[in-house]
């Protein structure tokens, strides 16, 4: 059966949702998404990757600054829409919102609810070292990520894996499963469960200060929060090349042996030592750089020796 869908999203998270939707026959009555952003050097106008993945395919879009008007209540009941997708779209709906679609709103969510509800769902679920994580489909109710869950599937957390990695495997399987939702709610037969009250966790947006390597820490925690912040906003460490402190962001590292003092550099390969064993720098950006880096490399030109204190 095929749907009349408001589509809500922002980031290229979102796009292969949009895009599955698409390809699966439904109707896409209107797209909402974030206004365009000032971007790059010249601060120009940049409109979001669902925006202009919209616009590619005839949707109409709209960027209101809020939802929370009669006007933007009107505006969206009159697209006669029988469900609302949201995925990743950065406003809050009010109730009036919430209750316009005929089946209702739902909401792709990258995490095993109810552990990471909110803003980061995928970064914190790595930087905590979890096993698992995966997308769920729920029923939007007006609290932060406490509705009720139809469809959930999961994805294994290598102990390598990077954030960038995982939203690239949660973003593909979530259009699958979003599209699996919508068949299964236009024949009557999508059935929610409410949320355990047991095992509630909140990820909360990254904060600037989170990004900092402390080396007193065990090298578990170093590695995970690096490959939890990787690609963004990266890790980092500060670095003395001579003329001051300067950031050197951390991209991918990998548990090894060794000790010494927390900072310490064991050998030319990029080693430092931590509170509990040693993690290698495996790629690292220099601030300002021509791009990423291996760890020896970055050693080789900054002329850093083994005993240098990071």
């Amino acid at each position: 059966m095929s749907l009349r869908v408001i589509f809500m999203g922002t980031p290229d998270f979102a796009v292969p949702t949009l895009t599955e939707i698409v390809g699966q026959g439904h109707e896409v009555v209107s797209c909402y998404t974030r206004a365009p952003a000032q971007a790059g050097r010249g601060l120009d106008l940049k409109p979001s990757p669902v925006h202009r993945a919209a616009e590619r395919f005839g949707i109409p879009v709209f960027t209101p600054k809020t939802l929370k008007s009669e006007e933007a209540a009107e505006i969206i009941a009159s697209h006669e829409a029988d469900v609302a997708v949201v995925v990743a779209y950065g406003m809050i709906l009010p109730q009036a919102i919430l209750d316009l679609p005929e089946l209702g709103c739902l909401n792709l969510h990258a995490s095993l609810l109810p552990r990471w509800r909110g803003a980061a769902p995928i970064q914190r679920a790595v930087m905590a070292g979890d096993a698992e994580s995966g997308i769920c489909v729920m029923k939007m109710e007006a609290g932060l990520d406490t509705g009720p869950v139809g469809m959930v599937e999961k994805v294994a957390i290598d102990r390598d894996m990077t954030a960038g990695e995982l939203h690239d495997r949660l973003a593909s399987l979530g259009a699958d499963l979003m599209v699996r939702a919508l068949a299964a709610l236009g024949r009557g037969g999508l059935r929610f469960t409410p949320q355990p009250e047991a095992g509630v966790t909140y990820a909360a947006k990254i904060a600037n200060a989170e990004a900092r390597l402390n080396w007193a820490r065990p090298a578990r925690q170093v590695h995970d929060l690096v490959r939890g912040l990787s690609p963004f906003p990266g890790a980092f460490a500060e670095v003395d090349l001579g003329k001051g402190p300067e950031r050197l962001k951390v991209l991918r590292t990998a548990l090894a042996g060794g000790a010494a003092e927390p900072g310490t550099l064991l050998d030319g390969e990029g080693t430092i030592a931590c509170a509990e064993g040693a993690v290698k720098l495996l790629q690292v950006q220099r601030a300002g750089g021509r791009g990423p880096m291996s760890g020896a490399e970055f050693l080789r030109g900054a002329r850093l020796e083994p005993g240098h204190r990071f």
